[in-house]
């Protein structure tokens, strides 16, 4: 497949192929084009497999608008939004091995319902605790504002 024509529209790239199909890819799958502004989105080539924007470092495949994963599963958009949390340690956390969740959160593997539900638990659970936290002292609560 090749795609000959490409857009943008909110959280999705778009593109048309030869035969005039439409296909779409979430933006979470490239953070780097879901930052960029119109001009850096607009400043790209075609290349014999895919498509390359340079000043960006950034290059979509066309074999990926047919991906079954263009759109990420609530369980990749959790991930792919929340940076702040590492991957690896998370997995720890959750009894998961971190390649294996990463290969979850990229598409190579598809998590169990079973599974899914583990990991929701965990995130919970991490909620909870991050909830509960306390980062200032007694000390510090009780000093006198001035």
């Amino acid at each position: 497949m090749e795609i000959r024509r490409i857009w943008f529209d909110g959280n999705f790239l778009y593109g048309e192929d030869s035969a005039g199909d439409i296909h779409k890819q979430s933006l979470l799958w490239y953070p780097n084009l879901a930052k960029a502004s119109e001009n850096q989105r607009n400043d790209f080539r075609f290349g014999f497999e895919g498509i390359h924007w340079e000043s960006l470092g950034e290059d979509v495949s066309f074999e990926s608008f047919v991906y079954p994963d263009a759109i990420p599963s609530p369980l990749q958009e959790f991930f792919l939004t929340h940076d702040e949390i590492n991957v690896s340690g998370f997995g720890k956390f959750a009894g998961i091995n971190p390649t294996l969740l990463r290969d979850y959160i990229n598409g190579f593997k598809k998590p169990s319902p079973k599974r899914v539900l583990e990991i929701q638990k965990a995130i919970n659970s991490l909620g909870e605790i991050y909830s509960k936290a306390t980062i200032i002292s007694q000390r510090e609560q009780s000093k006198p504002k001035r």
